[in-house]
């Protein structure tokens, strides 16, 4: 959901898993959590609980979680601050997603690599921020092609 920070997640989206009863669920979240300021503790925090959420709630559901991509290299980016300092941040809060998935037993799939080198090709939407159709198109191949290898 465009917009969405954990908290709007874990307020609104978390609710409805167990009446879906999903057997994949994919998480990437972060960006507007960085825009807000939250700490990595309160990101971690909210991660551990998304992740026990989804235990609870959807037991038998595969879980996939995904990094941010390098939005300060976006057009948009400087409307946030510090190029810098952002990339630092989307780092260092993509960490703390593969650590937090690690430790809930989701599967990681780590397409920064690519999600920088989109970046840097300037694969961004009409909005200046968010990727491109072609972009999510990639990470859509990547994903498809790394999930169907890793399939239990």
């Amino acid at each position: 959901m465009n917009g969405y920070t954990t908290e709007d997640l874990i307020r609104d989206e978390l609710p409805l898993i167990a009446s879906f009863r999903p057997t994949l669920i994919t998480l990437l979240i972060g960006a507007n959590d960085i825009v807000q300021g939250s700490s990595d503790d309160g990101y971690r925090r909210q991660l551990r609980s998304i992740h026990e959420r989804f235990r609870a709630d959807a037991p038998d559901a595969r879980v996939i979680a995904l990094p941010q991509p390098d939005w300060s290299l976006s057009p948009a980016g400087a409307d946030f601050g510090d190029l810098a300092a952002i990339a630092r941040t989307i780092e260092r809060f993509n960490e703390i997603a593969r650590e937090e998935a690690t430790r809930a037993g989701a599967v990681w799939i780590d397409l920064f690599p690519l999600m920088r080198a989109q970046g840097r090709k300037r694969m961004f939407a009409a909005d200046g921020l968010h990727p491109s159709a072609e972009a999510y198109a990639e990470w859509a191949r990547d994903l498809a092609t790394r999930t169907s290898a890793s399939s239990p």
